[in-house]
């Protein structure tokens, strides 16, 4: 699976990328699976998956006829756990919205598909007729795995960044999975990833 989805992954940038070898690459680590608390993300809290994710992406520069969209940039990106949960590939659409004059502070909304490797549909612990063991794997599972519902999601997501230089950014960032019952009907419980990334302009 995990070779599935580096391959779906580098074919994607590679088709994005083709028309010519410009746009930007960006890197970020991420606190898997992390909670929010009243208006606090919870770092530190205890989310259902722990570990860490590492992004690896690439985006085009503005698409210049796509302006009923507003001449958004194209994403293609790889995000991989360490701890081997819930790994991911998404694809989509962001914006660059500068906040004052350009070369300073800017905001970067999105919105993708993904496809994760992720647990849908984990069985019930309650269900009649288990053995003691098997139920204590499946209750194990309910506390420890993300059920998306869906191997197909949505992938919206949020930075605020600053341009150090004419090729270097720093974006603190938020990406969001889920089904949004549209992909799925019943369990929607999704994955926080926030974190920092560099980004880097051909």
């Amino acid at each position: 699976m995990k070779k599935a989805l580096f391959a779906a992954a580098a074919s994607a940038a590679v088709v994005v990328a083709a028309p010519a070898f410009a746009g930007e690459a960006f890197v970020g680590v991420y606190k898997h699976d992390v909670t929010f608390v009243g208006n606090a993300v919870g770092l530190g809290a205890a989310g259902r998956e722990d570990g860490v994710d590492v992004h690896l992406g690439y985006r085009t520069d503005k698409i210049e006829s796509l302006r009923f969209l507003g001449k958004p940039q194209v994403h293609a990106m790889i995000s991989v756990n360490s701890e081997n949960t819930s790994n991911f590939v998404a694809a989509g659409f962001d914006w660059r919205i500068e906040l004052g004059k350009p070369g300073g502070f800017y905001l970067r909304p999105g919105m993708g598909l993904a496809y994760t490797d992720g647990e849908t549909g984990l069985p019930p612990a309650n269900a009649p007729g288990l053995t003691d063991e098997e139920r204590a794997r499946r209750t194990y599972l309910y506390y420890h795995r993300i059920d998306f519902g869906s191997k197909v999601l949505f992938e919206p997501e949020l930075a605020l960044g600053y341009q150090i230089n004419d090729r270097v950014s720093a974006e603190l960032s938020y990406v969001h999975l889920s089904n949004g019952q549209i992909f799925h009907q019943g369990k929607n419980q999704g994955l926080d990833d926030a974190g920092v990334r560099l980004v880097y302009k051909f």
